[in-house]
């Protein structure tokens, strides 16, 4: 891989980063505190939605945010011809 194959690469991995935390951070903060007393005029369970962002949510969406994180970088690495595999062969 060229240099600039490397920077388009890592641009667009820290451009998925950015995308993915802003998404965090607007659920768990969002959610669990800005918005939570409109959120908990809606009940699920006998729990109040903002209640259940705040304790539940922004986990459950971290860890959904992981997978996508793993599933579009998957897809970046093949589109690149990186292997891991491959790699660790070539430094060890």
């Amino acid at each position: 891989m060229d240099t600039a194959q490397r920077s388009e690469y890592w641009r667009r991995n820290l451009r998925l980063m950015g995308i993915l935390l802003v998404i965090w951070a607007l659920v768990s903060f969002g959610a669990g505190i800005v918005f939570v007393e409109p959120l908990n005029q809606i009940v699920i369970l006998g729990f109040p939605l903002g209640f259940w962002f705040a304790q539940q949510g922004s986990i459950l969406v971290f860890l959904a945010l992981i997978a996508v994180y793993v599933w579009r970088m998957d897809k970046l690495d093949a589109e690149y011809g990186i292997d891991e595999y491959e790699e660790e062969v070539h430094h060890s």
